[in-house]
């Protein structure tokens, strides 16, 4: 996404928050390693991975300042935050949630983009529990969200294993048809209940949707990009010169639904 957003002028710089990130595939303006890494709790103070990693977001929101003077000396006005993987960092721990509320107190404009692969639409058991994490983290986190299914490409490896259409998945549709899919004979089927509890709750929220991403499709990257620059505000700012087609390249309802089928489904599916 740095990549792209740099191709179409626009000046980003990358934010590591992750302090086990020692194979970065990208150059990084802000590193949370150069305050504390993961290797270090752990040796300091006999934590495993996890405990070591909330340990270290933890001590970065204590040295929030030393993040913000690292912002702060940036030539930018756009930054990505990349940030560990880790679920229960956006679940239960509210060191990061409160590091980004520090943030849009002093005028940053966030929202939370949160990638879930794409082959766990092919498992009605796996694909729920990616909508009760969407669900819990766009709640926790309280923040403008954008869900995208990561890895579309991999889609068509598993059209076979779809129970429907790709947009169903996309679009969360009627989720009682989701459960009349799964396999009784598995002994997942022993949390029936208890699936059925969770879909009716997502629904009642009424919130998670997701967009397809292909970071191989420049058209994909830019649909996200548009998505983005609304969660956060971008396009109505002060960044790159506006214009009427790019603000309704970022509005709903700016492509008919064929157009959408046909640039951001067909692609993925034989």
């Amino acid at each position: 996404m740095q990549a792209f957003l740099e191709k179409i002028g626009r000046k980003v710089m990358v934010v590591n928050l992750d302090p086990a990130n020692d194979n970065m595939e990208y150059t990084s303006a802000v590193d949370i390693m150069q305050l504390i890494t993961v290797q270090d709790a752990m040796e300091q103070f006999g934590l495993g991975p996890n405990g070591a990693l909330i340990y270290c977001m933890e001590f970065l929101e204590t040295n929030f300042q030393w993040l913000l003077d690292q912002l702060k000396s940036l030539d930018s006005n756009y930054f990505i935050f990349d940030c560990p993987g880790q679920v229960e960092l956006f679940t239960h721990n509210n060191a990061l949630k409160n590091i980004f509320t520090k943030l849009e107190q002093l005028g940053y404009h966030l929202c939370t983009v949160h990638l879930v692969e794409s082959h766990y639409c092919a498992e009605p058991y796996k694909f729920i529990s990616c909508l009760l994490l969407s669900l819990h983290t766009m709640l926790q986190m309280g923040l403008p969200h954008v869900n995208v299914l990561s890895k579309a490409d991999q889609l068509k490896e598993h059209e076979a294993k779809l129970s429907f259409n790709v947009d169903y998945y996309t679009e969360v549709l009627d989720l009682s048809y989701l459960l009349e899919c799964m396999d009784t004979s598995r002994p997942g089927n022993k949390f029936k209940q208890l699936n059925a509890a969770i879909v009716s709750m997502v629904e009642d929220y009424s919130l998670v949707s997701f967009l397809l991403l292909d970071s191989r499709r420049e058209p994909s990257l830019l649909r996200l990009k548009n998505a983005i620059d609304k969660a956060n505000g971008y396009v109505y700012g002060a960044g790159e010169e506006k214009n009427v087609n790019t603000l309704l390249a970022c509005a709903v309802g700016a492509e008919t639904e064929a157009d959408r089928m046909e640039r951001d489904i067909d692609p993925y599916l034989s």
